[in-house]
């Protein structure tokens, strides 16, 4: 049996659907299904209900899903034992959030082009839910997830880091200089400019201003770090960001912290698939990001 037909089944029993499963697998919609149909024939049972909206596994499917999960990640082994011994090499995908990315992978693989030479990293910027979905699709090695807690259970995921956060306003905001810390009510009647919804830290801020009573805050989300950074600079409200996204900012005097009410670190998790074994590339990776992290960079 090739295992090209239990990747498909894999995908299939994820995505249950033949088109999305198509799309992830650089296949045509008719691949999958002479796929799917030829799986079957082999192991001599029904796989899939095939329904108006998508595929949908039966029993026999559920059970035989794990096995086939097995059998993957045992490829994966011998694979990744034949080169045990030989170079470190390969492609290493990576997935993060745009806070990670500008502000510290950088340096990570400057690192590894010294280190590792022959090891290639491509970046994907993700929230965590798209990075936890590309992990269990295959299409990411390894992620980094700001998240105070990772609880999924195909996801192995080890707290590496914890990123302090500040409050950010421009040198001429009436905030800034103050004498005595302001207070949540104080922080509510402003204006905010976030990163988007699902960032971790910036959610959690949303959720503290909103449950100050009696006022509404003003937030603004943005795509991009950037954005929400410069509006700040230019005195239009306030932010929230790990100290290292606004190093320069503040070293250049463009903006300045809020004394205000603590703000809990927020977690950096280093994740991969439970089922999938690392390479000797990824690992190389992995370590860097851990080394580049607990050293304080």
């Amino acid at each position: 049996m090739e295992t090209r037909l239990l990747r498909t089944f894999t995908a299939l029993a994820r995505t249950g659907n033949f088109t999305a499963t198509a799309a992830e697998l650089q296949l045509a919609q008719s691949t999958v299904t002479v796929q799917i149909r030829a799986l079957e024939r082999a192991l001599g049972t029904r796989l899939f209900d095939r329904l108006a909206k998508g595929a949908l596994l039966t029993s026999t499917g559920q059970r035989l899903l794990t096995l086939a999960e097995d059998v993957l990640w045992a490829e994966s082994q011998l694979y990744a034992g034949a080169t045990e011994d030989g170079l470190v090499a390969g492609t290493v995908t990576v997935g993060a959030s745009e806070t990670l990315c500008s502000a510290h992978l950088p340096g990570v693989i400057a690192a590894l082009r010294s280190l590792h030479p022959d090891v290639d990293v491509h970046l994907q910027p993700a929230s965590t839910t798209v990075a936890v979905e590309a992990l269990r699709a295959g299409r990411l090695d390894i992620a980094l997830l700001l998240e105070d807690q990772v609880d999924f259970l195909d996801i192995i995921a080890e707290p590496i880091a914890h990123l302090p956060l500040v409050l950010l306003c421009s040198p001429d905001h009436p905030l800034a200089g103050q004498d005595r810390p302001v207070t949540w009510r104080q922080l509510a009647q402003e204006s905010f400019f976030l990163h988007e919804q699902g960032c971790s830290y910036s959610d959690r801020l949303a959720t503290r201003l909103q449950e100050v009573p009696g006022i509404r805050p003003r937030m603004t989300r943005f795509g991009s770090i950037e954005a929400a950074r410069s509006c700040a600079a230019a005195g239009l409200g306030l932010t929230v960001l790990p100290r290292a996204n606004a190093a320069e900012a503040l070293h250049c005097g463009r903006l300045t912290t809020v004394p205000g009410p603590t703000i809990p670190d927020v977690s950096v998790h280093l994740a991969r698939h439970r089922r999938r074994q690392p390479s000797r590339a990824a690992h190389a990776v992995a370590a860097q990001v851990t080394h580049h992290f607990q050293a304080g960079s």
